[in-house]
């Protein structure tokens, strides 16, 4: 199997110890490179040839997040791997729009570690299930924003009107008074609004409305 050279990125120096340990085990890895901050990264890829970076975020100066934008940049043959503690979406997103192919917890596993490495160095990604599940649940919820965006976009400006009276808690005859419409009428529009929504009764709509500003808490 080729080599895998490979550079810690950590400003902890027992972090890069903890991490080369567990690394060593593997013949296929070559720790050519330990640094704690972008000056020093630079120097050992002016002199060496990594393939992979295994990257901390919270770094002094430079964080480890523009550090992997701008080696994706600059060397697009060196791969970033994010290692860290930060597991929350807008870490993880932020890291994927800088390039970088691979995000595991500190707290991984040597096995998984490794197995990510070698995954990225194939030219595969490499998410852990932990980081795979919070990827997954975000884009849903954006394909549900964006589908209940759509949706109301489908609501003429009288049934909207109605949706917001139904939200905030009005009766029928109530609507009909304020809008100079007809009961039956208030009642024809909550029937279509239902149907288009695809919701079943009034407390779906108020969720609806409350999700897409319609109304306010």
């Amino acid at each position: 199997m080729k080599q895998i050279n490979l550079i810690i990125v950590d400003d902890h120096p027992m972090v890069r110890d903890g991490i080369a340990a567990m690394l060593r085990s593997d013949e296929t890895i070559n720790i050519i490179g330990e640094a704690a901050n972008q000056n020093e990264l630079l120097e050992i890829i002016d002199k060496q040839h990594p393939n992979i970076l295994l990257l901390d975020i919270n770094l002094p100066g430079v964080s480890g997040i523009d550090i992997c934008r701008d080696i994706t940049t600059d060397f697009p043959h060196i791969k970033c791997i994010m290692l860290s503690m930060h597991i929350k979406e807008e870490f993880i997103f932020s890291a994927l729009k800088a390039g970088t192919k691979g995000y595991i917890p500190k707290t991984a596993q040597k096995k998984e570690l490794i197995e990510a490495i070698h995954a990225v160095a194939e030219g595969k990604e490499y998410f852990s299930p932990a980081i795979s599940d919070i990827i997954l649940k975000s884009y849903i919820r954006q394909a549900r924003d964006k589908d209940e965006s759509t949706k109301e976009n489908e609501l003429t400006k009288r049934e909207t009107e109605i949706l917001k009276h139904v939200a905030l808690g009005k009766t029928n005859h109530e609507i009909s008074e304020e809008l100079y419409i007809s009961t039956r009428t208030v009642e024809s529009h909550k029937t279509h609004i239902l149907q288009k929504l695809n919701l079943k009764n009034n407390v779906d709509l108020v969720h609806f409305a409350i999700r897409n500003g319609i109304i306010e808490l």
